[in-house]
């Protein structure tokens, strides 16, 4: 499954001016495209805009709720190696049976056991 990282900008509150731009909304849309242009270079992509109701302070004992236009862009995350616990990541050991002398591996059958 895919994960992916996201990016929230404020969206821009006044126009950016450039050579041809005239008027008010052309201004904003091209500073709107220069946001989405840059953060589109760097791998970024455009989900949506959302507007969010944010409480701020309006002088010492006065709170008034404004809203926020938001721009979320969002990439793919780098495939990172599966985290696991320490003990568990430890190679396996292969189980090795441990140096016995030479002839212990034999039985002999008309020896009593020993108690």
């Amino acid at each position: 499954m895919q994960t992916f990282e996201y990016k929230i900008v404020p969206a821009p509150r006044r126009g950016k001016s450039g050579k041809g731009i005239r008027g008010n909304e052309a201004k904003f849309a091209n500073a709107l495209s220069v946001v989405m242009n840059e953060l589109g270079a760097a791998g970024w992509e455009y989900i949506r805009t959302d507007t969010l109701p944010a409480e701020e302070r309006r002088g010492l004992l006065f709170r008034s709720t404004v809203q926020h236009t938001m721009l979320i862009f969002r990439r793919p995350k780098q495939a990172a190696a599966p985290v696991t616990h320490p003990l568990l990541a430890r190679p396996k050991r292969e189980e090795t049976p441990p140096d016995t002398p030479e002839g212990a591996d034999q039985v002999d059958e008309g020896a009593e056991p020993t108690r």
